[in-house]
């Protein structure tokens, strides 16, 4: 567990990312539809790509930032709805200020995740030391926004601790039970794999809760939803496999020594 100050003052850094990026969303949400956010959240894995090449100094090859992009595309088309729904009048027609922030959202992700990364990996540190100190930073800042937004109300409705678990039911506290457990296998990933494996992850966990859609709640499987199934499929095998799965390398043809011919080289000096 270290605890030089050198090393601690790193983690407000990604808890500050987090409290922006948390807000740029809902301010996304201001100006554009659902279906639109969820499409544009998709940039998050090529910027993910992006910024791990950069900042990690992760070399990909070309294959894989192909299987990168191949993700995004699949993950956008298992998102689009048909062009019957209504809702595809207003899918992309929101105004510049919504796409500006998406692309500021997908940014923001994409650097807290590289910089939580590189973080988890800096030494040996205890998974979870290193959580606290991350979760810690992260409840401080969120603790001095409700404060200050207890003094702009002028504490009408009183101190924000007498109202925290306001509403609070069974369902609620599975849903952060299932959140913090959900942390703490991302902080594992992060601790011994990296981004593109939670960018994947995260990719497939959403096909996933399509696909159990369709038994849970009546959800009608759509065209596109199966072709960007199969997208993402070809891309998490693209990026994954040995390069010998991927290309059909000739066997190397092994000389016979006997065959080998002796060619005698006259060398000349000059006196």
């Amino acid at each position: 567990m270290t605890t030089d100050w050198k090393s601690v003052r790193l983690f407000p850094i990604p808890s500050v990312i987090y409290l922006i990026h948390n807000n740029v969303q809902f301010a996304t949400l201001m100006y554009v539809d659902t279906s639109t956010y969820q499409i544009m959240g998709n940039l998050k894995i090529v910027t993910t790509g992006i910024l791990f090449r950069l900042f990690l100094k992760k070399k990909l090859s070309n294959l894989q930032w192909m299987a990168i992009v191949l993700l995004a595309v699949g993950t956008t088309t298992s998102q689009v709805k048909g062009c019957g729904e209504a809702s595809c009048d207003s899918l992309f027609s929101a105004p510049i200020q919504g796409y500006m922030l998406g692309i500021l959202s997908a940014c923001l992700s994409a650097l807290a995740g590289v910089y939580t990364e590189f973080l988890m990996k800096k030494n040996n540190d205890s998974l979870y030391w290193q959580n606290i100190q991350l979760y810690t930073f992260g409840s401080i800042f969120n603790m001095a926004r409700l404060v200050v937004d207890d003094f702009r109300g002028g504490f009408e409705k009183g101190p924000w601790w007498q109202r925290l678990f306001n509403g609070y039911s069974i369902t609620t506290w599975l849903v952060v039970l299932n959140l913090g457990s959900t942390g703490l296998l991302v902080s594992w990933l992060m601790k011994y794999a990296d981004n593109i494996v939670k960018v994947y992850s995260t990719s497939m966990a959403m096909l996933l809760t399509m696909v159990l859609s369709v038994f849970l709640f009546s959800f009608k499987p759509t065209l596109q939803l199966f072709l960007g199934i199969i997208v993402c499929m070809m891309s998490l095998h693209m990026y994954f496999a040995p390069p010998h799965m991927l290309v059909d390398i000739p066997p190397a043809i092994n000389s016979d020594p006997e065959s080998l011919v002796n060619v005698p080289v006259d060398r000349k000096t000059d006196s």
